[in-house]
């Protein structure tokens, strides 16, 4: 075995700063409130409610960012296929750094198969930022009013996912998550995408409007963040909006070294992990490696559970799920 071990940095970051952000005009809300307060029907409960909870919580949420230029080498050792996004996203906090601007993101796409580490990717920068993640996953939609809402006259309407991140959430400038925006399906009535015409641009999104509440939000701070497997299935006028990234399959060294990351991640951040060797055998690692990183961490988690009812401190590649000891290196760069 290598004597060199390697340990896990913690992804900490500069502390985020915050300046406060309206993203909606309580004048709105009030006239549209007043327009059903003349009214007795019960109709639109739901839609009263929505605004009754807009006028209590305020306008005002957090726009974050970090409080200077970050400290990035674990993200990059952590991510080492991502470097060509991570070098884009410094390169926005550089422009935002020591100023009073917003940290404003390009969109991005990020290529790739999957459980290469996409959603990973995005809720490490929602870390870095100091703002949630709220991810939408198109792979599973239905209804092409998701993002956008319902018009209230429907039974069963609400908000869509941006009113509610924006309005509920705590922050201005979410991370939202499109994932898998590649397998969104639309007929003639809905367009699941629709909404993002106008969200992905800034100018636009600084005046959206949901279609069930119906007020003016200022979306125009959102940190989008969108996957797919095939560009071909996203609509040309969408991949304008955004800056595109095919991020490429782990090299042989980069996905053992992944594995050892997670090994040590793991046995860490857990109580009995104690109870078991201070780094994995070569054996091990090499096949590990032939997993994308989401395979990778399920197949130790079943590892370490069938080397405790062994009751051995030491993994074997006999520990490992037969479906992933079979796996083969097909998909890696060489």
């Amino acid at each position: 075995m290598e004597s060199i071990q390697v340990v896990p940095q913690a992804l900490t970051f500069t502390l985020p700063v915050a300046k406060v952000r309206s993203v909606y005009q309580i004048a709105d809300v009030e006239r549209k409130l007043g327009k059903l307060q003349s009214s007795e029907s019960r109709e639109h409960d739901s839609l009263r409610a929505t605004y009754e909870r807009m006028l209590e919580r305020g306008p005002e949420r957090f726009q974050m960012k970090p409080s200077g230029i970050p400290e990035m080498a674990p993200l990059y050792d952590a991510l080492p296929n991502f470097t060509d996004v991570l070098d884009d996203v410094r390169r926005h906090v550089a422009l935002s750094h020591d100023s009073s601007d917003g940290l404003e993101v390009t969109p991005m796409l990020l290529l790739g198969q999957p459980g290469i580490g996409k959603t990973h990717f995005a809720r490490q920068v929602a870390d870095l930022i100091g703002t949630g993640m709220n991810l939408v996953s198109m792979g599973s939609l239905t209804a092409g009013w998701l993002l956008s809402g319902s018009a209230s006259q429907w039974k069963g309407a609400k908000p869509g996912k941006v009113f509610e991140s924006l309005v509920d959430g705590r922050y201005a400038n979410p991370v939202i998550v499109i994932d898998e925006i590649d397998k969104a399906a639309s007929d003639a009535q809905y367009d699941p995408l629709g909404s993002l015409y106008s969200l992905l641009e800034h100018d636009t999104a600084s005046s959206f409007v949901d279609e069930f509440a119906e007020v003016p939000i200022d979306a125009s701070q959102v940190l989008w963040i969108t996957t797919a497997n095939d560009e071909r299935g996203i609509p040309k006028p969408i991949l304008n909006r955004m800056n595109v990234f095919e991020i490429q399959p782990l090299t042989p060294a980069q996905a053992r070294h992944i594995a050892l990351r997670l090994y040590l991640a793991i046995r860490a951040g857990h109580d009995w992990g104690s109870r078991f060797d201070d780094a994995p055998s070569d054996d091990l690692l090499d096949m590990l490696s032939g997993l994308v990183p989401r395979e990778m961490r399920r197949a130790l988690m079943a590892a370490f559970g069938n080397a405790r009812l062994a009751c051995r401190g030491q993994l074997q590649v006999d520990d490992l799920p037969r479906s992933a000891a079979g796996k083969s290196r097909i998909g890696f760069m060489q």
